[in-house]
């Protein structure tokens, strides 16, 4: 079981700059890939980014360029750096564990949701 808590959320202007935190608890935090997800009002919950537990990074295109993903896996964190913030990156931020693979010598998926932070762009 991991629980996960998002924080760092807020009201920025076009073309500032947040950091969001996503602290981790519970075991085997490493094992995880991470994600920062967003949902829109009236829009469908979208991947933001990701990072592997071997530390493999994926961006939409949407936030390549602007957005850094990281992870400390001994504080158990991910965080997302999100500069150059457009009045389009509003909407509430959730970050996500997930494992899907062997343990304890069974096939399990692990998936695991924060309660979001909202980020609002506008001036």
């Amino acid at each position: 079981q991991v629980q996960l808590v998002e924080s760092g959320g807020g009201l920025v202007q076009p073309g500032g700059s947040l950091r969001l935190s996503c602290a981790g608890s519970g075991s085997s935090f490493s094992m995880y890939a991470m994600g920062w997800y967003r949902q829109a009002p009236g829009k469908q919950r979208e991947l933001v980014a990701r990072i592997t537990s071997g530390s493999i990074i994926y961006y939409s295109d949407s936030v390549k360029g602007r957005f850094t993903i990281s992870r400390d896996n001994g504080k158990t964190m991910v965080s997302l750096q999100m500069n150059s913030l457009k009045p389009e990156d509003t909407a509430v931020y959730f970050c996500n564990a997930y494992y899907s693979g062997l343990y304890g010598g069974t096939y399990r998926t692990f998936d695991y949701w924060g309660q979001g932070t909202q980020v609002t762009v506008s001036s």
